[in-house]
């Protein structure tokens, strides 16, 4: 098979598909990697890495879709990718369909399989794929909003540790998937006071259990939320429903409740966001104010540490690449369940329950 490698196009996106070792393990079993100029400088690999590990480099992306039987990416394809993407195309990557209906119809317009990372789901139901980037957004939830917390930046000039004499700062997290439980080790490590809010009681015990004493496990509701948002000075939202449009946690009304120079950080953004005045940022303007609230809404916060999450992600990534380059999808999907479950997009059907129900489009049956 031959799987191409676009370089990354989102605003400040380092990160790339495959690292020179995938390329590598897929080189040596026969298949052929065609991977854009440049694509792997951002995270450390130069053209001359690729062209050691077995891959070809070519000199657009234009020629990447065009020959390439699958494309590996780590972010959805952009406005700029849609006709690039051909009809029985494999597109792997993070799509996040449910917070964007354009991607969504273009890619039912293109005919493409879209196996989407985020849905992957084992027997446990856990999302392999999506874990290491949920741990690397996580742990820089917490250093984006200490650094937003600072007054230069618009925060309230709360350290988030405080120091001997001067409280910490008062952190609550909600959602103690992994994203908010990375999130909490964080902010309990540089000394913070955390609150770490779920609806799953098994859960929350055993997070009691394993993380330090200055984290304390509450059950979600909307009155915990109520109580704890007018003196919590950097407030996470962690709330994730697999495949599916995150849920409005705080309202735009709750922001009155809460003190000048609050920080929210909305790790849900790229599934519709847990805040209803969250809207996607980027690296590059990653903030914006709102009744003297500051927001951090940033789609891809991996990416700013592409050394760190390429290699993270390519070590979750790479079975599954393997298995559809040495099976082809049909037959991958069908022998491998997890992999199944990925499976948003083909011949123009959505046939990913979260993603029609968003949209209210029609649902088939994925009898491959």
């Amino acid at each position: 098979m031959i799987i191409g490698i676009p370089k990354e196009i989102k605003n400040n996106e380092f990160r790339v598909g495959l690292n020179t070792a995938s390329v590598m393990a897929l080189t040596n079993q026969g298949h052929r990697v065609l991977l854009e100029t440049s694509a792997g400088l951002g995270s450390g690999m130069s053209d001359e890495d690729y062209i050691a590990a077995g891959a070809t480099i070519v000199a657009s992306a234009e020629e990447v879709y065009a020959k390439a039987d699958m494309i590996v990416k780590v972010k959805e394809p952009l406005a700029a990718e849609y006709e690039l993407i051909r009809a029985g195309q494999i597109v792997f990557n993070y799509f996040h369909f449910a917070s964007s209906l354009e991607l969504t119809e273009a890619m039912i317009k293109s005919k493409a399989i879209c196996i989407a990372y985020e849905s992957v789901e084992d027997k446990q139901g856990r999302l392999p794929l999506l874990t290491p980037m949920s741990q690397v957004a996580g742990r820089m939830s917490i250093q984006q909003g200490a650094k937003y917390l600072e007054k230069p930046q618009g925060g309230k000039g709360q350290l988030l540790g405080g120091v001997p004499g001067s409280a910490p700062a008062k952190v609550m997290i909600i959602g103690a998937g992994v994203v908010g439980t990375e999130a909490a080790k964080m902010a309990a490590g540089i000394g913070a006071q955390v609150l770490l809010l779920d609806i799953n009681l098994d859960r929350l015990r055993y997070l009691s259990e394993v993380l330090p004493s200055n984290v304390t496990p509450l059950f979600s509701s909307q009155e915990t939320i109520a109580k704890n948002i007018s003196d919590s000075d950097l407030i996470i939202g962690a709330v994730l429903i697999p495949g599916a449009k995150a849920p409005n946690i705080i309202s735009r009304k709750m922001l009155q409740k809460m003190e000048a120079g609050t920080v929210l950080v909305d790790l849900a953004v790229d599934q519709g966001g847990c805040f209803e005045t969250s809207q996607p940022t980027t690296h590059e303007e990653p903030t914006f104010v709102v009744n003297e609230i500051v927001h951090y809404c940033v789609a891809n916060i991996p990416g700013a540490v592409p050394r760190t999450s390429t290699n993270a992600l390519n070590n979750t990534t790479l079975p599954f690449v393997l298995l559809l380059a040495n099976q082809g999808w049909k037959e991958a999907c069908t022998n491998n369940e997890a992999l199944k479950k990925g499976l948003s997009i083909y011949d123009g059907k959505i046939v990913h329950a979260p993603v029609a129900n968003t949209f209210d489009l029609p649902l088939y049956d994925n009898a491959i």
